[in-house]
């Protein structure tokens, strides 16, 4: 599951460790701008940078394709740098030699910031608009800085995932909804059909698998819906939270889209959901408390009227 930005923003001290860590990277090797970046399968996004007296076009929240950036070729599995002291130097860049031409970058040295799951970050990279050095000993320091910054970056994630399925906790869903419920929209309080069944026939591994499984199915989902968040709550208890409004049609055809791929298991588990779905205006005051009692009642309808089912409340 990737970092997103609105999980950033909950991170503690983020913006001071982002600026030190820029600031120490300078030090180190003080005619470069740096930046820091965060990624996502297809863009980049900048978040920090040091002062520019280059004549490199940069922003914080300047957002990239990946495919149109050099740091797409960084060695993540490897946690390896990309060097290159002189992009025209002969390295058959192919199209991005044009595009680097565009942007006044000459030199590059990008660096991989990855969790220890190996899920990658982004980046922390040095650029100029003239040829550059970037000595073995530089380098070193700038991977220990790294380091430590991975290891930040890992503690605050813990605080906001679930440790077997990495999707939101509800310490996540409190933090998110003070600061962003005025918009309006939903929930989905998922339930599992069966999952005691498959507990008691399989085995509590079995149903662990299962559900990393249904955290793949929710995350699947939420891929196409950019205000989507997938949540554990605990046990076999999941919450899709929509952070837009929506009509009644289209919560009822998301539904059923959740419960058709919930209830289709290659394993043949004897497995399907329910789900009980609550919304909260837009401008108001939304207790979320108050919002999942009325989500998990409509849940309990769905249960009720023979499972595999969604009830408004």
């Amino acid at each position: 599951m990737m970092v997103t930005f609105r999980e950033l923003e909950m991170y503690k001290n983020f913006d001071e460790l982002a600026e030190d860590v820029i600031g120490l990277a300078k030090e180190i090797l003080p005619d470069q701008l740096f930046y820091l970046s965060s990624m996502s399968e297809a863009q980049q996004i900048i978040l920090k940078h040091s002062p520019n007296d280059t004549a490199i076009p940069i922003a914080e929240g300047l957002v990239l394709n990946l495919e149109d950036s050099l740091c797409s070729r960084i060695d993540f599995k490897n946690k390896q740098p990309l060097v290159y002291e002189d992009v025209k130097d002969g390295h058959a860049l192919g199209a991005f030699e044009e595009k680097l031409e565009a942007a006044n970058v000459r030199s590059y040295l990008g660096l991989p910031i990855s969790f220890i799951n190996g899920e990658r970050f982004g980046t922390l990279c040095a650029v100029n608009d003239e040829k550059s050095q970037f000595d073995t000993k530089s380098i070193t320091l700038l991977q220990r800085i790294v380091r430590m910054f991975t290891y930040y970056l890992d503690l605050e994630r813990f605080a906001y995932r679930d440790s077997l399925t990495d999707l939101y906790n509800r310490h996540f869903l409190t933090r998110f909804f003070e600061g962003n419920s005025k918009a309006g929209g939903a929930v989905f309080f998922l339930d599992l059909d069966g999952f005691k069944k498959v507990n008691d026939l399989y085995g509590h591994d079995t149903g662990d698998v299962v559900l990393k499984e249904v955290a793949s199915k929710l995350q699947q989902f939420t891929a196409v819906h950019p205000d989507a968040l997938a949540i554990r709550l605990g046990g076999d208890e999941f919450l899709v939270c929509f952070t837009e409004p929506a009509s009644a049609e289209e919560l009822s055809g998301w539904a059923n889209r959740l419960l058709d791929s919930l209830s289709d298991w290659e394993a043949d588990y004897p497995l399907s959901a329910s789900i009980g779905i609550a919304q909260y205006a837009a401008g108001g005051d939304c207790d979320l408390k108050e919002l999942l009692q009325q989500a998990d009642q409509a849940l309990y309808q769905s249960k009720k009227a023979g499972k595999n089912r969604y009830t408004f409340y």
